[in-house]
């Protein structure tokens, strides 16, 4: 009798395994379609090999080949999603189905065990006071690499269920900033409505000719209510959300109201300061950029015993290339703030570029240290070691340098070939009309920089990843 309580036991057991680690099937939160550019090259290596299938008389094959190009590849982009169900970030479609079918592992991240979250602006367009931005957000952890870009509503979906619950240890500057201001362009319009901001007409250089100094001084300051307060903050989250939104020029008059009422409030200062580097990259203007640098220092000046805003200006010093002035912010960053991960991480970053290899274990050491986050911990621990080993052995070093020189010549080679293909494709089509003997050593050279293409972008991805240690 025993016996067979104990196999129900066993099998009960079992059973919890198995419900854990495949848990019932959730409904997805939020969906986003995964960044298309490895199906792009997919489709560009396609329509090229029917190009010289066409030249080589097979037209069944190279008939094959365009449709796949064409038919499937896109199919295949349209249908690769990323899903979030409120507990981790899941693959879904047809290739990622096939994948865990012949691997038997599902391409998955849990929430907690996120360690990075990075989002990159690029600009796209720029038309009058308005910039496009086109955001791509990477969250990496122990259990791979997700990454999604934004274009359309299913971004800021997720970044609306998604963001609120990462940890901000995680998160660096620009994705804190999109987890609280990014909102949908009818939303934002009715916000600048109520507000009564100025016409595109009146805005016309009110930005570049704005001066950080109140016109009233600081009697100012003992005539303000409550209502002037609220109004201005208010004007704060606008200004935010107006600059992500890529809307610089309003954003530049609702920070120039909101600073006429606090001229000497750290944050909106260094909220300022964001901007005018904004506008300093969408315009060119160097001029720009220096006010830019000069309001980050003014707001380190009214920073007051804040840590995070201390750990904010570092960050964004770093993005200057300031290294002396972010070690400075973040070391007040950990004098001041309770939450200290973020400071330790810049600190790491800059001892890093400046070769200072014995710094940069003590910083991440200390990060770990500092933080109770599981992933953060795992995260920390594993720089440190990773560090600790270049700095003892020098074999690896050595081994981990070549790697890196690896990759570096890998991307290179990689650019060139990319604009030989193009070029010699076009020579290629042009040709005939002109000089028909070129138009074969064009398609040749064209053959040969596609394969040193492919071949340096998977070579990259293989140097990209860190060697073990070597065995004692």
């Amino acid at each position: 009798m025993e016996e067979t309580n104990q196999i129900v036991a066993l099998e009960g057991l079992a059973e919890v395994a198995r419900a854990r680690e495949h848990p019932g099937k959730r409904p997805s939160l939020a969906s986003i379609r995964v960044s298309p550019g490895a199906y792009l090259a997919a489709a560009s290596v396609l329509t090229f090999s029917s190009g010289l299938l066409l030249r080589s008389q097979e037209d069944l094959w190279a008939l094959i080949c365009l449709t796949a190009a064409w038919l499937l590849i896109p199919l295949l982009a349209l249908s690769d999603r990323i899903a979030f169900d409120g507990v981790r970030l899941v693959r879904q479609g047809p290739l990622p189905f096939l994948l865990r079918v012949f691997s038997g592992r599902e391409r998955q991240l849990r929430l907690p065990d996120f360690e990075r979250v990075d989002t990159h602006a690029v600009r796209t367009l720029r038309r009058g006071g308005r910039v496009r931005y086109r955001y791509r957000t990477q969250i990496s952890g122990r259990g791979g690499v997700f990454v999604f870009a934004s274009g359309g509503k299913n971004y800021r979906r997720m970044v609306e269920v998604l963001f609120p619950l990462i940890d901000e240890e995680k998160m660096d500057v620009r994705t804190r900033e999109l987890r609280h201001y990014l909102i949908d362009p009818q939303t934002l319009n009715r916000e600048v409505a109520a507000l009564n901001l100025a016409s595109d007409d009146v805005l016309d250089g009110a930005t570049a000719n704005f001066k950080l100094k109140s016109e009233r001084g600081d009697q100012l300051q003992s005539e303000l209510t409550a209502a002037d307060i609220a109004r201005a903050t208010q004007l704060k989250l606008l200004g935010n959300k107006l600059r992500i939104g890529g809307r610089l020029r309003e954003a530049g008059e609702a920070f120039r109201r909101a600073l006429l009422v606090l001229p000497k409030d750290g944050w909106l200062i260094y909220d300022f300061a964001r901007l005018l580097r904004s506008l300093a990259s969408a315009q060119d203007d160097v001029r720009l950029l220096s006010r830019s640098r000069a309001a980050l220092r003014l707001a380190e000046l009214r920073a007051g015993p804040d840590g995070r805003l201390f750990s904010s200006i570092g960050e964004s010093y770093l993005e200057c290339g300031e290294i002396e002035r972010a070690q400075r912010a973040f070391q007040k960053a950990i004098e001041f703030g309770k939450e200290k991960f973020r400071a330790h991480l810049g600190l790491a970053e800059v001892a890093l570029r400046t070769g200072k290899l014995a710094h940069v274990i003590h910083q991440y050491r200390d990060a770990a240290e500092s933080s109770s986050e599981k992933a953060l911990l795992s995260y920390s621990r594993r720089e440190a070691d990773y560090y600790a080993l270049l700095n003892d052995d020098d074999e690896y070093l050595s081994s981990e340098l070549r790697r890196m020189n690896w990759l570096q010549q890998f991307v290179r080679i990689r650019r060139l070939a990319a604009r030989s293909t193009n070029a010699s494709i076009l020579v290629a089509l042009l040709a005939p009309y002109v000089e028909p003997g070129v138009a074969g050593l064009a398609w040749a050279l064209a053959t040969s920089s596609l394969v040193g293409w492919v071949l340096s972008l998977f070579l990259g991805r293989v140097f990209a990843v860190r060697r073990t240690a070597p065995s004692e």
